[in-house]
């Protein structure tokens, strides 16, 4: 036998210990002792709600879930097989459109407007839902101006990278006067 074909390699006690393990099947065994940081684990069961690194954190399914603020949202806006009201089965398209508005199906709400109909009340009924929108728009409308107040005339940054510097500026005290006139007009469209 040729002295180069010899492994020059010695095997260590943990190769050694591994290849056992392989062999034997137990492919999940540990070969050496690990040494530093370990984390305290705490067992938690289903249901159970904590915080860790400024996260909440629940168990749902088995799983490990986080709670976030949109998950009121997401529940409300998801489309049950069901209609909470009138117990019928929601497959209509409208049904999809009118839900997360209403947490009804169509027909209920369609049911619901003719019977306030039928009452006299729907004229005030209708009215309520033209004052709410009306009352988002001044919201988001507000929330445009005061973003456009709070914009920086001191330059911009192009795609190239280039800084350049604007000259003259926003008059605040007119935009705020524009403000004020959109504000009465949104304000006059009110029932």
């Amino acid at each position: 036998m040729n002295s180069d074909n010899v492994l020059k390699k010695e095997f260590s006690k943990n190769d050694v210990q591994r290849a056992r393990n392989l062999i034997s099947g137990n492919t999940s065994a540990r070969t050496t002792e690990g040494i530093g940081y370990s984390k305290k684990h705490e067992h938690r069961v289903e249901g159970d709600v904590w915080e860790e690194n400024g996260r909440t954190w629940t168990i749902k399914n088995g799983l490990k879930q986080n709670i976030t603020k949109m998950d009121k949202f997401k529940k409300m806006s998801k489309l049950p097989l069901f209609c909470p009201e009138c117990n019928k089965l929601m497959k209509k398209h409208l049904d999809t459109k009118v839900f997360p508005a209403y947490q009804k199906c169509f027909d209920c709400v369609v049911d619901y407007e003719a019977q306030l109909k039928k009452e006299g009340k729907d004229q005030e009924y209708f009215d309520g839902l033209h004052n709410q929108n009306i009352d988002k728009v001044i919201k988001e409308y507000k929330a445009f101006m005061e973003d456009t107040l709070n914009e920086s005339n001191q330059g911009f940054v192009t795609e190239a990278g280039d800084v350049e510097n604007w000259r003259g500026g926003q008059n605040k005290e007119e935009l705020l006067k524009n403000l004020q006139e959109g504000l009465e007009y949104l304000e006059n469209l009110k029932i």
